[in-house]
């Protein structure tokens, strides 16, 4: 996976955040190589980086005013293209 290079090539990250925007945020300060992978210059979400809350996409919700309850999985799916 190419976003585990930018975090010590850990798979799970444990966050404490009411939603996916403050999420990002506190990705941001203490995963910066990760936050830059997902979000670009302005903080917007890259067009190729897709996240669900468990088996939800964020589109489908709230976008990243998505809450989060604890127990919930934010994840990260970066979009795979191909020939």
């Amino acid at each position: 996976m190419p976003l585990r290079g930018t975090c010590k090539g850990r798979s799970e990250l444990q966050l404490f955040a009411p939603t996916v925007r403050a999420a990002l945020a506190e990705l941001e300060s203490s995963q910066p190589a990760l936050h830059r992978s997902i979000c670009d210059e302005t903080g917007a979400l890259r067009r190729h980086v897709n996240l669900f809350v468990n088996h939800a996409h964020i589109r489908d919700r709230d976008g990243l005013d998505t809450p989060l309850s604890p127990g919930d999985m934010l994840i990260i799916l970066p979009a795979v293209s191909g020939g």
